[in-house]
């Protein structure tokens, strides 16, 4: 069956999009040992900020700030700032592929904010999925292990940030300019993290860490951006078992710049959270053909 050439965009942008963000997640970990998470993260907005200003606002001049849901826009970016924190924090105690895998429990989670806060049915299916799916991070974690702490935890209160907030870029992007969405993002994250910029400053001396800090603000800048377009071109369920090729660049990022490989247990658990979302994923672009036909007849 071939797809509309819409769709195919929409796929390999938020291909190149996950990309992108395995490469910022690399970047971060060494950046991280460095410099402050919270300045950091200042660069990291005020980039995104500052480059969609100058290119776009020239352009499109008071419509790129004029939006229907101006708290929701707020919401988007306040979502963005707080995953980036947790991002950061836990890539300090974390391989990159592990913290990967991990976050790719968020389209699971979603299922259960759609259950819980949407008030949708989900199926036995879809709910052994979502167990499968915490269990195989319960492996890549361990809690009982040696190596395991509590900082560990912190990929999973990153996937419940992360569902709220592509469950909200999904919705605004069925009505909200994409370039729009960009500059809230940008200026609510950079104008949050200014409030600590003053308290976390550190000179730095090194232009590998400039250079570092400014790929930073490039990936994420342009890698969000990408997903932002990917969701506005193709529906969310059928990008959704492409984002776990983020896996797959991540376990590749962290071969060549740490010489890491995941060990037997942590693969282990990595491909079953692998397995049951793209499982997950398959399901919803399934039941979404279902309703057009049915829609149709």
């Amino acid at each position: 069956m071939n797809r509309p050439p819409s769709t195919l965009a929409g796929i390999a942008l938020v291909t190149t999009a996950v990309a992108f963000f395995a490469s910022l997640d690399t970047i971060t970990k060494v950046i991280s040992s460095s410099v402050p998470v919270l300045m950091a993260l200042w660069f990291r907005y005020a980039f995104q900020a500052v480059a969609t200003t100058v290119t776009m606002l020239p352009k499109r001049g008071a419509s790129l700030l004029r939006t229907a849901h101006p708290k929701f826009q707020c919401l988007r970016g306040f979502l963005l700032l707080l995953s980036s924190t947790l991002a950061f924090f836990s890539l300090r105690h974390m391989p990159v592929a592990e913290f990967t895998a991990i976050v790719m429990l968020t389209p699971l989670v979603i299922t259960l904010l759609a259950s819980t806060a949407l008030k949708e049915k989900v199926s036995p299916l879809r709910w052994t999925l979502v167990i499968g799916g915490f269990l195989g991070t319960m492996v890549i974690i361990r809690p009982s292990g040696d190596s395991f702490t509590w900082a560990m935890l912190l990929p999973i209160a990153l996937v419940a940030v992360s569902a709220w907030f592509q469950i909200l870029t999904s919705r605004l992007a069925r009505t909200e300019d994409p370039f729009t969405t960009h500059f809230y993002s940008g200026w609510v994250g950079t104008l949050a993290a200014s409030v600590a910029l003053p308290f976390v400053w550190v000179d730095v001396d090194a232009w590998q860490i400039w250079l570092g800090l400014f790929m930073m603000g490039l990936l994420g800048t342009v890698g969000h951006f990408m997903l932002i377009l990917a969701y506005a071109k193709a529906p969310a369920a059928t990008l959704t078992p492409f984002l776990y090729g983020q896996i797959g660049f991540a376990m590749l990022a962290g071969w060549l710049i740490f010489s890491h490989l995941p060990d037997r247990w942590s693969l282990l658990g990595i491909a079953v959270v692998t397995v049951c979302g793209a499982v997950g994923a398959w399901l919803s672009v399934r039941e979404n053909r279902a309703k057009a036909l049915s829609k149709i007849s």
